[in-house]
């Protein structure tokens, strides 16, 4: 049997791991962070995979921050590149949901601002 405690499980649009979860809502068109997320850098290819696909299937999405507590460097990396990719597509309207109550969020969600100046950020 092999180890998962260390690996995401799920679908492709539902990706857990230990303590953390990262699923798509497709009625909505939103993605959910939710938990810690302290991945190493390759850790994150299946958030990465997922992140790409709906920004090349959808006109609108939404990211749900609000229940992320903490993201590490590699972590707010991948959002980088996530807006960078976004702003190369062009076509895409992204609102980013976070809450000013969590440190990380206030000091690096407005930072997407930098790689994808039209994205909506929104702290409750």
């Amino acid at each position: 049997m092999t180890d998962t405690t260390s690996r995401p499980s799920g679908s492709d649009t539902d990706i857990k791991g230990p303590g953390y979860r990262v699923w798509f809502d497709a009625p909505s068109r939103t993605i959910h962070f939710e938990g810690v997320l302290r991945l190493s850098t390759s850790e994150y290819k299946p958030i990465e995979d997922m992140l790409d696909r709906v920004l090349l299937e959808s006109p609108a999405l939404g990211l749900r921050m609000t229940e992320l507590a903490f993201l590490n460097s590699s972590g707010i990396n991948m959002l980088y590149k996530f807006a960078i990719a976004a702003r190369k597509k062009g076509d895409t309207e992204i609102k980013v949901h976070g809450s000013s109550t969590i440190p990380w969020q206030g000091k690096s969600l407005p930072n997407l601002k930098k790689f994808l100046p039209p994205i909506v950020i929104a702290l409750d």
